[in-house]
């Protein structure tokens, strides 16, 4: 896939560097000519020294043929970024929210997903607080629901317990729903099945609606 990076911070340089490792043609595109050079020294991509709020710099680095572009910038220039995105016809725009109040400004733009990084880690901090024995991997729909990995401890009540059982008790939500399990001591990760029973070390993962982790969890994690 053709991405277009546009500003080269830490967290663009470290998402390029993915980018390009899993195949990607990646360009970025900074004001800062030395973030521009160091960028390409250490991944590879290719750069363009410029500002990603103009239309003409846009189209040097590429965005006719761009599949997606990423919008890591402050945001008043994500959402400029955004809009001449748009009317270049690239069909995928992910911007990065600072600022809440720009949160509807980017939904008229064209931004088709919008990464709420201080909401993200308010809910991560909060959720190592509560439940230190779960991980909060993904935030999907805006936050209506959120994929967790739940590691399974020795002597947990559900270990040997198939998935229809756990599910099947009234205190497990309907609105929380197994995903996979990651067996360590197999190496393997299951698509899970209602007849699979869980093992103590398991890893499982989990989506549901924030409000309803909590009581999942506690069944999953009981010690006998």
């Amino acid at each position: 896939m053709f991405v277009i990076v546009a500003g080269a911070d830490l967290i663009g340089r470290k998402i390029t560097k993915m980018l390009v490792k899993n195949g990607h043609d990646v360009v970025v595109i900074d004001r800062n000519r030395d973030a521009c050079e160091a960028i390409y020294a250490e991944t590879g991509a290719m750069t363009v020294n410029g500002s990603a709020t103009d239309i003409h710099t846009l189209e040097e680095a590429g965005a006719l043929k761009a599949g997606v572009i990423l919008c890591l910038m402050p945001d008043s220039d994500n959402l400029a970024c955004a809009l001449l995105s748009k009317s270049l016809g690239i069909p995928r725009i992910i911007a990065r929210l600072r600022d809440p109040h720009y949160e509807q400004a980017y939904q008229r733009a064209g931004v088709t997903t919008i990464v709420n990084v201080a909401s993200f880690l308010i809910n991560q901090i909060m959720t190592e607080v509560e439940q230190p024995k779960v991980k909060k991997i993904m935030t999907l729909g805006g936050e209506k629901a959120e994929i967790y990995a739940v590691k399974i401890p020795e002597r947990a009540r559900s270990a040997g317990m198939k998935i229809k059982e756990i599910t099947g008790e009234s205190k497990f939500p309907q609105e929380c729903v197994f995903m996979g399990i990651y067996r360590e001591e197999e190496e393997n990760f299951l698509i899970p099945r209602g007849d699979y029973a869980l093992k103590e070390n398991d890893t499982v993962f989990l989506i549901s609606k924030p409000q309803y982790i909590h009581e999942a969890t506690n069944i999953l994690i009981k010690v006998k």
